[in-house]
């Protein structure tokens, strides 16, 4: 048989002197660089396809699930279960969901800040294990900010504690894709607003940027 420039036999005498037939075998070739590999089940692998991600405003039936999802995560703090339901009817417009087949595995909670209309406030992102590394979080803030209720905003605010990476590096994703600057102050400092009990919150404020500029956030 052949394959490409290179020919073979359709026998071959192995060192113990057993005669093998390729025909017999059933070989498939493939051809990696300048070598040939023969794998009989390689071209019958297919990849595993990433599950489908869909996002999506929140009822008031996924309270608990929200509730369930942020408590397994074990690094974010948690809010009672009537907060959950709460965000996930009164607050809906400005909070989504991501699920994969029919689990909840992402969440965003904010808000319009009630005396300054241009800017949503996140109040909390959460990814769960199995869904992360996939710009999800990033996404489910880009679903938000596209909605009808948030034409006007132009600011997008958060607050993190110094030592929390993952919560820059998401942020300073997000005002990478906006093309918009990123600024930083201390909001709530540990000893005169929680008591030594928390790391002091910075205020993140990332903008501005328009509708369109937030289209790249919901991008995969």
């Amino acid at each position: 048989m052949c394959v490409g420039n290179v020919s073979f036999a359709s026998h071959f005498l192995a060192p113990s002197g057993l005669k093998f037939s390729f025909s017999e075998l059933n070989f498939i070739p493939m051809i990696y660089g300048n070598s040939v590999l023969f794998d009989a089940s390689a071209l019958m692998r297919q990849p595993a396809a990433s599950p489908r991600t869909t996002i999506r405003r929140p009822t008031s039936a996924d309270g608990e699930k929200v509730w369930s999802l942020v408590g397994a995560t074990g690094s974010l703090d948690d809010n009672s279960l009537y907060c959950n339901l709460l965000q996930a009817t009164h607050f809906a417009s400005t909070c989504a969901i991501a699920e994969q087949n029919g689990q909840v595995v992402g969440w965003v909670s904010g808000y319009i800040l009630p005396e300054q209309p241009d800017t949503y406030f996140v109040w909390q992102v959460c990814v769960g294990e199995a869904a992360r590394g996939r710009g999800l979080g990033r996404r489910l803030i880009g679903d938000v900010l596209t909605r009808p209720e948030c034409r006007a905003v132009t600011t997008l605010q958060c607050t993190i504690t110094h030592d929390n990476e993952p919560s820059w590096g998401l942020f300073r994703a997000i005002a990478g894709k906006l093309d918009a600057q990123l600024r930083q102050l201390e909001l709530f400092e540990k000893d005169t607003h929680f008591g030594g009990r928390h790391e002091s919150e910075y205020v993140v404020s990332i903008g501005p940027f328009s509708p369109a500029q937030a289209t790249a956030l919901t991008r995969a």
